[in-house]
């Protein structure tokens, strides 16, 4: 944990992973994140794996470096306690529908009466302007929404999700990015600010970079779609034992992999040498690697490309990734205990840091593992934390 952001408050409402995986990195980057739970907790605690019925595997990996506040949100004592909190925040996120938020009590005028210099940034599944601003989505929503699923057919055109919850992890990001902007906004104008990140526009912002295409034109000049991407032979190219990543990038690439295969005649081609016809016609050119590359064995090519400095690497499996050389040599995986869990693996902040101080990361807690410590900063006594508990206001860890 690094302490960039040492003195930011952030109470974060969000839950399931698209928030959490945001406001993780908030806590990673040293800033103090206050978890805020129903008394039934964030429903992502009882996805499996996991040793025991609140601490699933997937919760755990989003809500490291995080304290876990249990209110009742739907209470007048819950909400007066959310209030008093948030006198003491800089910043206030969630990932609910705004009309939600709202009926909560916590919709952006609500918590900026209370505290004008608040930031707050919400990520709800559809812009708040548009037709779909109410509509429920989660991550394979928004896959099928963005034109994702169907950018990952398969060969039948049939559309496909991504075994990965890329809608979510990339709002995600997107969400820790306004939190940062809405911060650096008030260092500079003193002010605070509002700022809205739905999953549906980030991921659709996020696939048109590269896939609108001849559409970025008015009049248009083709249809949207990034051809070297939607090449058939565009995959990971078979070799005498295995499976190979290769990816002559540059002209030099093109040529140095030519000679280093005997085929010194193909550097002399138009499209290898000429950069848009190559980019016209990198089917070809991949379909010529697929054919060349079952002659020898991954180790055989890995060992040659790595001495040309051609673009490469061995398709891995997931579980591969915890004996790989580089990731165990930079530390990526930690093993650790955790306090009631037992044993456990983590994957470390991808950050490096030089001239930042930091402090060993927390592991996520127990619901309302942090009620008393907070409640009390409020000036709460046991007495009345108590009576809240018997409410089903707060919960007592």
């Amino acid at each position: 944990m690094f302490v960039i952001l040492k003195g930011i408050r952030v109470l974060d409402l969000t839950a399931v992973v698209l928030g959490p995986y945001a406001t993780q990195m908030l806590g990673d980057f040293g800033a103090e994140v206050i978890k805020i739970e129903s008394p039934e907790g964030d429903m992502f605690r009882s996805v499996r794996p996991g040793r025991s019925k609140q601490m699933g595997a997937g919760f755990i990996n989003c809500n490291r470096n995080k304290e876990s506040l249990v209110l009742d949100m739907k209470s007048e004592k819950g909400k007066d306690i959310f209030y008093r909190l948030v006198r003491t925040a800089d910043v206030v996120v969630h990932n609910m529908r705004m009309q939600t938020a709202v009926k909560l009590g916590i919709g952006y005028e609500a918590v900026k009466a209370e505290n004008p210099d608040i930031v707050y940034c919400n990520a709800q599944g559809f812009g708040e302007d548009g037709p779909l601003a109410n509509v429920p989505a989660y991550d394979d929503i928004i896959q099928a929404a963005s034109g994702l699923a169907y950018l990952n057919a398969d060969s039948e055109g049939r559309p496909r999700y991504l075994p990965t919850i890329v809608a979510d992890k990339v709002a995600g990001l997107q969400l820790t990015i306004a939190v940062m902007g809405g911060l650096l906004h008030r260092k500079a104008t003193g002010k605070g600010c509002s700022i809205e990140t739905p999953m549906f526009e980030g991921l659709v912002s996020f696939l048109m970079a590269e896939q609108m295409a001849g559409q970025s034109f008015v009049p248009s000049v083709g249809g949207t779609g990034y051809e070297r991407l939607r090449a058939p032979y565009r995959n990971p190219h078979p070799t005498a034992d295995g499976f190979i990543a290769l990816l002559p990038y540059s002209k030099r690439n093109w040529i140095d992999f030519f000679n280093l295969v005997g085929r010194p005649e193909l550097t002399k081609l138009e499209i290898v040498t000429d950069a848009v016809k190559r980019s016209e016609n990198i089917n070809e050119l991949y379909k010529i690697i697929h054919e060349i590359t079952p002659q020898k064995t991954t180790d055989e090519w890995c060992a040659l490309l790595r001495e040309a400095d051609i673009p490469h690497m061995r398709v891995n499996h997931l579980d591969d990734l915890l004996e790989d050389e580089h990731l165990n040599a930079v530390g990526l995986f930690e093993e650790y205990e955790h306090p009631t869990e037992g044993p456990m693996r983590s994957v470390r902040s991808p950050y490096r840091m030089q001239g930042v101080e930091h402090s060993k990361d927390r592991p996520a807690q127990q619901l309302g593992e942090a009620n008393a410590r907070i409640l009390a900063e409020l000036g709460l006594d046991q007495a009345e934390m108590e009576s809240l508990q018997e409410a089903g206001v707060i919960k007592l860890a």
